[in-house]
């Protein structure tokens, strides 16, 4: 009896050891499996991650790099001039010594001739006001080279007669370079950038922006807008204009509307004056 209890125990043993055992393996062999699959998993998101990635590389290599040339061919078209217009008289226009120095052309011409200039300066004066209480007085420096590059340097100086209170006054001061982008006999258009200083309590200075035109439409006279937008301390300030010339040899006379957009304030002005080609 003794011996078959002792056998029935060590069988007991040995089942419960076997498949303490059975577990433990199956548990390792899961976890090895599981790993293995983790594996060929990561392994075939891995290869899959990279084929995604390298057709990625090889879209963004063909196609962004088209797009990229596709815009800065398609900008510099816009901002300075395209492939096809080389071929046109405006590619090789030359600056005049003043409008309608010969026959009816404006500030360029097709042709060199005695009139021509690889340099040329000119100034203006304008008288502005919007009431006898409120006026001011804008004076342009403006300096052509290279046939296409402009410097343009603006001074507008504000007054205003208060009855109750004391007078006041604001200064405006513009520097720009501009680029002639279209220039025909007849007519001429430019954009600029630049920069703007406020005077008086506003002390600061901002980004600029400019867009300009003239159509010299029948001898002796033409027509001009510019428009300026500056940035001062997250307000603009507005400068729009349309004047219209008169040219007599070297000298014009300007007669014409200026709005002027400060801050919140709105100023809407004649504008009379005076200008010499140098």
């Amino acid at each position: 009896m003794k011996n078959l209890l002792l056998l029935f125990f060590f069988c007991l043993s040995f089942h419960n050891v076997a498949f303490s055992q059975g577990k433990i393996t199956k548990a390792e062999e899961s976890l090895k499996k599981k790993t293995k699959e983790t594996k060929s998993d990561n392994s075939s998101s891995n290869k899959y991650e990279s084929i995604n990635h390298s057709y990625n590389n090889v879209f963004v290599d063909v196609f962004g790099g088209l797009l990229v040339q596709l815009f800065a061919y398609t900008a510099y078209g816009i901002a300075f001039e395209s492939p096809f217009e080389t071929r046109y008289q405006g590619h090789h226009a030359f600056l005049t010594k003043h409008p309608y120095a010969t026959s009816n052309s404006g500030n360029y011409s097709y042709a060199w001739n005695e009139n021509s200039e690889i340099f040329v300066a000119s100034i203006s004066n304008r008288f502005i006001f919007e009431t006898n209480q409120l006026y001011g007085n804008h004076l342009n420096v403006d300096l052509r080279f290279l046939k296409r590059f402009e410097l343009e340097m603006d001074y507008l100086q504000l007054w205003e007669k208060n009855t109750n209170f004391r007078n006041n006054t604001l200064g405006i001061y513009t520097a720009l370079v501009k680029y002639n982008r279209v220039r025909t006999e007849r007519f001429n258009a430019s954009w600029g950038l630049g920069t703007t200083y406020v005077d008086g309590n506003v002390n600061a200075f901002g980004f600029t922006y400019a867009l300009g035109a003239e159509l010299f439409f029948a001898h002796p006279l033409s027509l001009e807008s510019n428009f300026n937008q500056s940035i001062i301390r997250r307000t603009t300030v507005n400068k729009f204009n349309i004047l219209l010339n008169f040219y007599r040899n070297q000298y014009k006379f300007i007669g014409g509307y200026e709005h002027l957009r400060i801050g919140s304030a709105n100023l809407s002005n004649v504008s009379i004056g005076v200008g010499v080609s140098l």
